[in-house]
């Protein structure tokens, strides 16, 4: 009998991670289409009107993929409304005469816990030693990923030769998806870094410095941001992002003990949990200005409940300590024009702020 064929929401470049570990559980996998207009407009076409921008995006990849043959769709849930997804998508899709079976994998509980739910739920008869393979392989690519494109932000900025980075970059990603060992992603991971580190850059010893917050899906995937970051590290600026998908499994780990430190290192900007990752944007945000970055963004789709709640807090953090912060809602209607100028503007405050011209 053939195994499923499974899907997944897209998200950045951590699809090939989310593939390394269905092909480890044996399944067939059918990745959903790079992110594009057409998968926006399926999405907001079929969803509620109010409803995240993220539940948007997933919608559109799923009927793309199903459009491809998928018949197994893998949807987490956990934190806020998100948690409500995979049964709001499962009934629109059956609406639209799509025969799908839904998998919820609850990413809100502890990582070993997810991984036996998935394992149930998807490859049942596959045994715990080759879902440990599976994950340890996909977790790799994962920190792979993250590693070379910290490099790539703290440095897209300066390259002498523009698109020098980025081709290393996107043979990086199409070689990694192709990798099937620990051994190779190693490997490749180190060649790519020293490849990359071989690249003349003109950057000067003490470069204007941003960091990125916010919640999950619009800081990890670019499209849904219209590419922010690089386009903020083209104007001379390291860009720097804690929000991966790597640093959020090591989080799932800890549990409650990450949200205790994070309202610890708030040093009493935020005293509880806000929800979701609120709490880690005004954190990070204040870890941010103690380490003497200039300015800090932070991104939300539209009405995002916990991160409307840290909003407040960082409004006022950034009044009383002078620190700048570029607010974005992430939504349907975002346009590049506009985020462009908006980001330009930003970087130029930043700049004249450095010389001393202006507070913020």
């Amino acid at each position: 009998m053939p195994g499923p064929k499974v899907t997944f929401p897209h998200m950045g470049p951590y699809w090939i991670g989310f593939k390394a570990l269905a092909q480890g559980l044996g399944c067939e996998v059918v990745v959903p289409p790079p992110m594009s207009a057409r998968t926006l407009e399926l999405g907001a076409r079929h969803s509620p009107e109010f409803v995240c921008v993220p539940f948007k995006y997933n919608l559109g990849n799923f009927i793309e993929a199903a459009e491809l043959g998928a018949d197994t769709i893998v949807q987490a849930i956990g934190g806020c409304r998100f948690g409500y997804y995979a049964e709001v998508q499962q009934a629109i899709m059956e609406d639209l005469g799509y025969r799908v079976r839904f998998v919820r994998a609850d990413a809100g509980r502890n990582v070993f816990d997810f991984l036996r739910d998935l394992r149930s739920k998807l490859a049942p008869g596959v045994p715990l030693r080759q879902m440990k393979r599976a994950f340890e392989l996909a977790f790799r690519k994962g920190e792979a990923i993250d590693a070379v494109l910290v490099w790539v932000l703290a440095n897209l900025g300066f390259e002498r030769e523009p698109g020098a980075i980025e081709r290393i970059e996107a043979r990086f990603l199409r070689e990694l998806d192709a990798a099937s060992t620990r051994a190779e992603v190693d490997a490749l991971l180190a060649a790519t870094l020293d490849e990359l580190a071989a690249l003349p850059l003109d950057k000067p010893g003490d470069p204007l410095r941003v960091g990125i917050v916010g919640e999950l899906y619009v800081v990890m995937e670019p499209f849904s941001n219209l590419g922010i970051e690089r386009q903020i590290a083209r104007h001379g600026v390291e860009v720097h992002r804690e929000m991966t998908l790597t640093n959020l499994i090591r989080h799932a780990l800890e549990g409650d003990r990450h949200i205790r430190d994070l309202v610890r290192r708030s040093d009493g900007w935020v005293r509880y949990h806000l929800g979701s990752h609120g709490t880690e944007s005004v954190a990070l945000a204040h870890e941010y200005a103690k380490r003497g970055f200039d300015g800090v963004v932070h991104l939300k789709p539209f009405g995002c409940m916990p991160e409307v709640n840290a909003m407040a807090a960082l409004q006022r953090y950034s009044r009383e300590s002078e620190v700048p912060v570029l607010f974005v809602s992430c939504d349907t209607q975002l346009a590049e024009t506009g985020i462009a100028t908006r980001v330009e503007a930003f970087c130029d405050m930043l700049a004249i702020r450095r010389k001393g011209a202006i507070h913020a």
